[in-house]
């Protein structure tokens, strides 16, 4: 066997897939210096034989950390043998003694646990915890919101940050969320999904999309509302742009904070808040500290791997000693974190008392920015030298490279899958219900080692099993659904593996069509899935009627030539036809097809497409509800397209009341499926 076969053979072993398959179903052939990469990250030595030999070892020790799913099947448990005795400490109190049991293929198995939970299990080979889930995670019905107020679930969604409110200075925030929620409970919505609320970089307010954070288990502090905790009276700023200068945004709401944390730095709430939170708050508070201290005197140190050797891990005597000489500033960035949990915990009860079922649907971004706190934070678990990405397709030819990080698998794995538990307990907190962006990194992830192009990456395939049951387990104990961004290329049998687990896919208008080119009818969208007229990366169903879309990537150019334009121009043409007769099929529509400049005309009818499908929950973005022409964001584009800027006309808390938009929301109600 040749060394790069032996390579490749180690690659596979390690869970990295040594060939992929395009949209055209051509394979093509991972590199070996993309392989040599990959390994590298997760922590695997060069030579192959060592490599082997640390991965079974890996395999056959008792992990500290084992999942199961509740039933009648037990779960193996690697470094023991069948006979053994052991003893299993129920959560809650109870105890199981007993032997372990011989499998079909000899290895020791712990007999079938009925009780969800964590429970430790103690043998004489040493102690393990085991994650017993249950077989799904909560779904609607489960909250009683299958059907609510007669008619099938539907929601509301919205982008944090353009909310407006009085003294919200100039970003969306948790207030404006209440506001919203209050309004949309009042109308019968089950649920208010909103953008990912992670947190940013405090020290640098050009850094504000929410899905590049710089942790996924702490808040973006310029979502905090303030008044919820301290009752304090909101600020008189005013600001009626239509795009948030961020920067400027930025700077007024620290200021704000400051002076609140100067009056209110010994509050009980915050005290104990800090106390409770740990060493996750610590390390975040000590990073926004550091980060500001060091880049704010030498933009070349924005990376912490750029900052001097002493304070590039958390608990170095460096940054021991930074963070007592400077405790103030800790505790300040500890207390907006306080101020943000608290925000958020008022509007997720403010959307309860409202009516909701579910209340608030959080968002959890794919990864992180891998100069953030997280990554900082938690260098063991992530996987360095590799960024996050998709192989090249229809859409982007050269494959695609978001700058995000992500974990290590193996590492997930050795450590109990603690980083991930901690991430999900950070995403259901406050909420009835988390969405999951990319899905698919559930099971595999697209990883591009650092200097080559996003198409030279390669497939990382990530414990599936293990997280859906750990997503499952936190589901039901924080009793919240799931839904899980589907859309892509997906691995074989995930949609299968979704609907078994009890997570809601994704079904987006624009991508319902069947292969002649017709939008399929909506009584044949699949149930177990949440259907919408869009999201924040596609165009709004005024802007995807005109066009605007189409139009922006050509003034960036993002199309390769002029003839590629025309055809999308073509399409697009086509598919207006397509969807106006769609609509017309299922009586949402009447009369000829509205011009390409109509598509105010088009809004009430895509949504009453949408809201009539058999998916278990429908969608409608504000953006649509309030027949916007623009989209958030812009995939693709970093200058050029305002993404993550654009605020929505009118207070939150009034927002609805405006007669077009109350009776597009009415009619998206009363078009859901009725209930027996």
């Amino acid at each position: 066997m040749s060394s790069d076969e032996a390579l490749r053979g180690l690659a596979e072993t390690a869970g990295i897939a040594t060939d992929w398959r395009d949209v055209h179903g051509e394979v093509h052939h991972v590199g070996i210096d993309t392989l040599r990469a990959v390994l590298a990250a997760q922590g695997l030595p060069a030579e192959v034989d060592a490599a082997r030999s640390l991965l079974l070892r890996l395999d056959d020790r008792l992990p500290p950390l084992l999942t199961m799913t509740i039933g009648p099947d037990g779960v193996a448990i690697p470094g023991a043998s069948p006979g053994h005795r052991y003893r299993l400490d129920i959560e809650g109190g109870d105890r199981i003694e007993g032997h372990l049991e011989e499998g079909w293929n000899r290895e020791a198995r712990l007999p079938a646990v009925s009780t969800p939970g964590y429970h430790r299990l103690t043998l004489d080979e040493g102690h393990t915890t085991i994650a017993a889930a249950p077989r799904r995670c909560v779904t609607l019905n489960d909250l009683g919101a299958e059907v609510h107020r007669g008619g099938a679930a539907w929601a509301l969604a919205a982008q944090i940050y353009s909310l407006r409110r009085r003294g919200d200075d100039g970003i969306g925030d948790f207030g404006g969320v209440a506001d919203l929620a209050r309004a949309a409970g009042r109308r019968g919505a089950t649920a208010l999904a909103v953008s990912p609320a992670h947190a940013l970089f405090a020290a640098d307010p050009n850094k504000y999309g929410p899905y590049s954070p710089s942790s996924r288990i702490m808040l973006n502090v310029l979502h905090a509302d303030p008044a919820v905790a301290l009752g304090v009276q909101a600020a008189q700023h005013e600001d009626d742009g239509e795009l948030i200068d961020w920067p400027a945004a930025t700077v007024r709401k620290l200021a704000r904070l400051r002076r609140l944390f100067r009056d209110h730095a010994d509050h009980l709430g915050f005290v104990e808040f800090r106390s409770e939170a740990g060493p996750a708050l610590e390390d975040h508070a000590r990073f926004e500290a550091l980060h500001a201290h060091l880049y704010g005197g030498d933009p070349g140190l924005w990376h912490w791997r750029q900052w001097p050797e002493e304070y590039r891990t958390p608990q170095s005597p460096g940054v021991q000693r930074f963070a007592r000489d400077h405790a103030p500033e800790v505790a300040f960035h500890a207390f907006c974190q306080w101020l943000t949990d608290a925000s958020r915990g008022a509007a997720q009860q403010a959307a309860r008392e409202a009516g909701m079922p579910v209340g608030l649907i959080t968002d959890l971004a794919v990864g992180t920015d891998g100069g953030g706190s997280h990554a900082w934070s938690r260098q063991r678990e992530i996987l360095p030298g590799v960024t996050v990405g998709a192989p090249p397709d229809i859409f982007s030819p050269l494959g695609q490279d978001w700058g995000l990080t992500a974990f290590s698998p193996l590492e997930m794995r050795a450590g109990g899958f603690g980083a991930f538990r901690e991430l999900l307990r950070s995403a259901f907190r406050h909420s009835g219900g988390v969405r999951v962006d990319h899905a698919m990194g559930l099971a595999r992830l697209w990883v591009v080692p650092e200097g080559m192009g996003a198409a030279e990456g390669a497939y990382l395939r990530y414990p599936m099993p293990d997280l859906l049951r750990l997503l499952a387990l936190e589901s039901h104990r924080h009793r919240a659904i799931v839904i899980g961004e589907d859309l892509g290329t997906l691995p074989e049998g995930f949609h299968d593996q979704m609907a078994t687990a009890g997570i809601l896919g994704m079904r987006v208008l624009w991508f319902e069509q069947e292969q002649n080119g017709g939008f399929r009818p909506p009584h044949g969208w699949t149930p177990d899935a949440a259907a919408m007229t869009t999201t924040h990366d596609l165009p709004t169903v005024v802007g995807w009627w005109r066009g605007l879309d189409i139009g922006w990537r050509d003034r960036l150019s993002l199309f390769p030539d002029a003839a590629t334009v025309e055809e999308e121009k073509a399409r697009r043409a086509r598919d207006r036809s397509a969807l106006w007769q769609a609509c017309r099929d299922n009586g949402t529509a009447q009369g000829p097809e509205p011009g390409a400049a109509e598509g105010e005309r088009v809004v009430d009818a895509a949504i009453a497409q949408v809201a009539s499908a058999a998916c278990a929950l429908a969608i409608l973005p504000l953006e649509d509800a309030l027949a916007l022409p623009e989209q958030p964001n812009l995939p693709g584009t970093v200058e050029g397209h305002p993404n993550w800027r654009r605020r929505l006309p009118g207070d939150a808390a009034t927002l609805l009341d405006a007669p077009d938009v109350a009776r597009r929301i009415n009619a998206f109600a009363e078009a859901r499926p009725r209930g027996n």
